[in-house]
């Protein structure tokens, strides 16, 4: 057969300029230079390698996983890479690992809620590795319903010291990554008690999860693996683990004590650092998980187009050439509302970037204000792109035919790396229902006057959005982003205002959010989905660089509400 390379004649015929496009995805010249130097640098270096990850057995493939980690770490330190350089080449070399727990969780974790001195004392240690941590708080029993843990830390007054025990099966420490072999050290969660007395789980408490000589489970610690993972590689190259405790004992100064302090006599002491400042970290979690959606999504709909334009099906005359795949309509309009998701994904989480910093101004300036927005914001939007990423990688799938179901595609694995998503770190549907909780709160407090703010504001437009009516005459007003914006903010509001007047006919009113519930999640979903829709707005009023790509990038836009009568988005 002769050879045709569909893909340089549909790059050829490309109304924007590529390379400036690239601009816009990484959100700055340096940021793709950065980007591209660190890919460059992975994809030749043959220790890097991922296609056998398929056909390993798990031994093989964990010890696999560690010499990769060990040697990216090596070649950080022999290249004396910047941070921002560090973590692009950990995320070029594609493989979960348990060093995504040690610096997504357990080192923010120690700068957020650890006091001065002991950042001094365990952060050194966690940037040089030679302690290396998890984040220990889900248990088999309980998930999102973090005040439900069972682990307890009670106070020994004698001894100066914490006991932690495990006193039920569920309340084991299940899932953590990297906790199964790797980690020497954990951040545990646990119920805080002292004299009989509960003072929630807000203690959280600093602890060895093994010795450094032989790396052996301390007394009184039972740990270990849980098994296999849904699909092949995939998360099978994290030991996520159990952890139980048969009365730990770890000193007094273990406790992280940012936030709240336990004296040597036993008693709680809040400390003049905010308790709101762990939002702080909570907004850095939730940005880097927003952003990890658009990258997984913008993977997944790279591959189903590049199928698309050089896959040929029917359409041929008298044995002519077939028709490319991605010309049907039908894939059109299933390929490309992804397509312009991944984009608006990625602007949003441009904006959660910003967000983060602004939080984090406000929060050092006892600036509390925003928090409650701010946190509606952040839940709502891990969930919304969670929940359509994952979806839309199975929907790529699909688009390549029978071959998307080969793993050589590389789809079966994106989507098992990406299927817990929608449930690590908030389950998504009770995220939904705490932004749903915020935006009845926001309606009840409109006829007293109090302002909505942030992502609400249009809230206090309510009655113009109550009553207005689309002007839309023409298919071809539809591409005025304006129109497109209120449309959005007139549907969020009126599902708002619907689902809280509802509400208000109930005299409990939380037996009346559980009977709702259901058409609260939409309500929620309605408000978040127009959060994505202001933002991509927001990136186009920007100066775009290039040929086209204000144009192109505008027409994304337009693709995404044509996609959002749709279930997932």
């Amino acid at each position: 057969m002769e050879a045709v390379d569909h893909l340089a004649e549909e790059r050829n015929r490309a109304e924007f300029d590529v390379e400036e496009m690239k601009i816009v995805w990484a959100g700055s010249r340096k940021e793709f230079e950065v980007s591209d130097r660190m890919a460059r640098l992975v994809a030749s270096d043959p220790v890097f390698r991922k296609d056998n990850r398929g056909i390993l057995g798990r031994k093989e493939l964990f010890k696999n996983t560690l010499r990769k980690v060990a040697y990216a770490w090596k070649r950080i330190i022999e290249l004396r890479l910047s941070e921002e350089e560090a973590s692009k080449l950990r995320f070029f070399v594609d493989e979960p690992a348990f060093t995504d727990l040690h610096w997504g969780m357990f080192v923010p974790a120690i700068k957020g809620q650890g006091t001065d001195e002991q950042q001094q004392k365990w952060l050194p240690l966690a940037y040089k590795m030679q302690i290396i941590g998890c984040y220990a708080q889900t248990e088999l029993g309980h998930g999102s319903n973090v005040q439900g843990l069972e682990t307890t830390a009670t106070f020994d007054h004698e001894t100066d010291e914490f006991v932690i025990h495990s006193p039920t099966l569920t309340s084991s420490k299940w899932w953590p990554g990297g906790l199964g072999k790797i980690s020497t050290h954990a951040v545990v969660y646990a119920r805080l008690v002292i004299d009989g007395k509960e003072h929630g789980v807000h203690g959280k408490f600093y602890r060895p999860a093994s010795e450094f000589d032989d790396h052996l489970p301390l007394p009184g610690i039972t740990v270990g693996d849980i098994g296999m993972k849904f699909g092949n590689g995939a998360n099978n190259t994290v030991d996520n683990g159990v952890l139980r405790f048969d009365h730990v004992r770890i000193p007094r100064e273990q406790m992280l004590q940012r936030v709240l302090q336990v004296t040597r006599e036993g008693k709680c002491v809040e400390s003049n650092v905010p308790r709101q400042l762990i939002y702080g970290t909570m907004v850095y979690v939730r940005q880097i998980i927003v952003a990890d959606a658009s990258r997984a999504l913008s993977r997944a709909v790279c591959i189903a187009t590049r199928y698309s334009a050089v896959r040929r099906q029917f359409g041929s005359q008298d044995g002519g050439v077939e028709t490319q795949v991605i010309d049907y309509k039908t894939q059109q309009s299933r390929l490309f509302p992804l397509l312009a998701s991944a984009y608006a994904f990625r602007f949003v989480g441009e904006w959660l970037k910003w967000l983060y910093t602004d939080v984090t101004e406000r929060l050092q300036a006892n600036d509390f204000s925003t928090l409650p927005e701010v946190h509606a914001c952040t839940a709502g939007l891990k969930s919304l792109t969670t929940s359509v990423t994952a979806d839309a990688i199975e929907e790529c799938r699909k688009l390549c035919g029978g071959h998307g179901y080969l793993f050589a595609s590389g789809l079966p694995e994106l989507f098992a790396v990406y299927a817990p998503a929608p449930t690590f770190e908030g389950d998504n549907i009770v995220l939904l229902l705490q932004v749903a909780r915020f935006l009845m709160k926001t309606v009840s407090q409109l006829p007293s006057g109090k302002k909505p703010v942030g992502t609400t504001a249009y809230m206090g437009r309510a009655e113009h959005l109550l009553q207005c009516r689309c002007n839309v005459q023409k298919a071809e007003d539809w591409l005025n982003p304006s129109v497109v914006l209120e449309v959005f903010e007139a549907r969020a509001a009126r599902m708002s205002v619907a689902r809280a007047q509802n509400l208000s006919k109930f005299a409990n009113p939380e037996e009346g959010f559980a009977e709702l519930s259901p058409v609260l999640v939409e309500a929620a979903v309605a408000h978040c989905q127009l959060i994505v829709v202001s933002k991509f707005f927001e990136k186009l009023q920007q100066d775009i660089p290039g040929r086209g790509e204000t144009t192109i990038t505008g027409s994304l836009l337009h693709i995404c509400p044509k996609h959002s009568s749709q279930a997932s988005w």
